[in-house]
């Protein structure tokens, strides 16, 4: 554990930086490190334990998060004016970490609701999914209907949720783009947290529903029942069957119950926004101590945001089951290099503005942070985007790292719940999935912390141990996956941060 006293938080004795826990006033002393801060350094940010050498590799976690672009002073500010990207090799060692998961004997229970066909959700609403753009103010205008007055009389019923989004044509009628986007709205419309779902469509549109529910493998049922406005005869009457077929539905919808269930049915979505230099040091890595407590439980959880694990995936593969699954992983982040390049962009054009405000410099950095949210067990699988998760245990899944966008492909493959860690302050919510959000400094915790379900920070503050927040967020999984609302749910987030990711061009 962390002492209070201490000034900076030095995270390996082989980094040639450590982390300062306050702002540091040119001048400051830091007797750990036998050295004083060359000038003012922001808390959060780094500063050089020693004089690096121009074009040295620069270490943090014991990792290259960069290098040295000029010659860097003992106690100077270590940043994007002194530090960049540059290329080195990375030694994927497959499978050289993999252990066996070391089950629990009596493995954590929640109060879920299980559905026919066994699975079990955390929520219990029902959905209404647009096929494209077109017909979203539809599936709105219906959801609209059920307010929070109608649904008083269904007491079990969470809500009825619209689903939209901003393409669905445009678009060819084949091919990945809209193969990926079929994948999503399946992946929602099935979703265990929906008892049931309308899927509502135009009728012209390039993603078809008929071609869709076709290519899913899914069939109308009482509980996935698609139409469109042009067959329904416009808007006006759309909105109206829609809501007659909801009316109809919500009778069975409240007629649940929870029931204890052993804690192997959760699937968590791990995500990281808004970071700060304090992201790998407290909140992520608590999250990954909960991670590996829920995994040993039987339950699973899906790292994602490819672009965040880049230049940290050799810390992963060493983890990977099999050979095969560690090297889909390293072919996906080949993918990622040759996309970005393709679109004249680069890697490292994440972190973003807010991240190296709040002490990130370079992707690198981010990255080896980022992936302590995926806890320590071995990875069982590698998904594409959306894909159904199958596996049971620590997984990951190809998705971009905008947080709505990789969120979404996430909730597709089965999360039932979403884990966000954030420095900065990021809001979300990600229906009909809860949302808990974990704050990685106490200062912003205070500040926001109707937002926020746990503070990290106690960690940065020397008040408890990864350990320990590991296990206190471990109980908050369980109190909320049996019902207890998310402070983002509280809030009302969840029903407007639906964004699946759009591949090619929009004609």
């Amino acid at each position: 554990m962390l002492q209070a006293a201490d000034l900076t938080i030095r995270l390996n004795p082989a980094d040639d930086v450590v982390i300062a826990r306050v702002e540091l006033p040119a001048g400051t002393e830091i007797i750990k490190e036998k050295i004083r801060a060359f000038v003012t350094v922001p808390a959060g940010h780094k500063i050089a334990a020693h004089d690096i050498a121009e074009g040295s590799p620069v270490r943090r976690y014991n990792q290259i998060i960069g290098f040295a672009v000029k010659p860097i002073k003992a106690g100077d500010h270590v940043h994007v004016h002194n530090l960049a990207m540059g290329d080195f090799q990375r030694d994927y060692a497959f499978c050289a970490d993999f252990k066996p998961v070391d089950y629990v004997a009596n493995p954590a229970t929640f109060q879920g609701i299980i559905r026919a066909d066994g699975r079990v959700a955390t929520r219990n609403y029902l959905g209404v999914i647009s096929s494209v753009n077109c017909s979203a103010h539809v599936c709105r205008t219906v959801a609209k209907f059920f307010d929070e007055d109608f649904m008083a009389q269904y007491p079990n019923v969470d809500g009825v949720v619209p689903i939209h989004h901003k393409t669905g044509c445009g678009m060819g009628s084949e091919g990945e783009p809209v193969d990926l986007l079929r994948r999503v709205l399946a992946g929602y419309a099935t979703h265990p947290n929906f008892h049931s779902s309308l899927m509502i469509g135009l009728g012209c549109e390039a993603n078809q529903i008929n071609n869709l529910l076709a290519a899913q493998g899914l069939k109308r049922s009482r509980q996935l029942q698609a139409f469109t406005i042009q067959e329904t005869g416009g808007t006006k009457k759309t909105v109206a069957d829609g809501i007659a077929r909801i009316k109809e539905l919500l009778p069975d919808a409240n007629n649940v119950k929870r029931e204890t269930v052993p804690a192997s049915h959760l699937t968590l979505g791990l995500q990281c926004g808004g970071s700060d230099g304090y992201s790998g040091i407290s909140a992520n890595p608590a999250l990954g101590a909960a991670v590996d407590i829920l995994v040993r439980n039987g339950g699973s959880a899906i790292l994602s945001e490819t672009p965040e694990v880049y230049g940290a995936e050799h810390l992963l593969t060493r983890r990977a089951a099999t050979r095969e699954i560690g090297e889909k992983l390293v072919q996906r982040i080949h993918w990622w290099e040759d996309y970005t390049t393709k679109l004249g962009g680069e890697m490292n054009n994440n972190p973003s503005p807010g991240n190296k405000a709040g002490g990130l410099t370079t992707i690198l950095e981010k990255s080896l942070g980022a992936v302590a949210k995926g806890g320590t067990q071995a990875m069982m699988g590698v998904y594409e985007y959306a894909e159904h998760v199958s596996a049971k245990g620590f997984v990951f899944m190809d998705t971009p790292g905008y947080d709505p966008v990789s969120a979404t492909g996430q909730v597709a493959g089965g999360a039932n719940m979403i884990c966000f860690t954030t420095g900065r302050g990021s809001a979300y919510g990600c229906k009909p999935s809860p949302s808990l959000k974990l704050a990685t400094n106490t200062a912003m915790f205070n500040k926001q912390e109707d937002d926020m379900d746990i503070n990290c920070g106690v960690i940065v503050d020397g008040k408890a141990s990864i350990q320990e927040v590991g296990q206190q967020f471990f109980e908050i999984i369980l109190r909320t996956a049996s019902g207890e609302q998310s402070k983002s749910e509280a809030m009302g987030y969840g029903e407007d941060e639906f964004a699946p990711w759009i591949l090619g061009p929009t004609m």
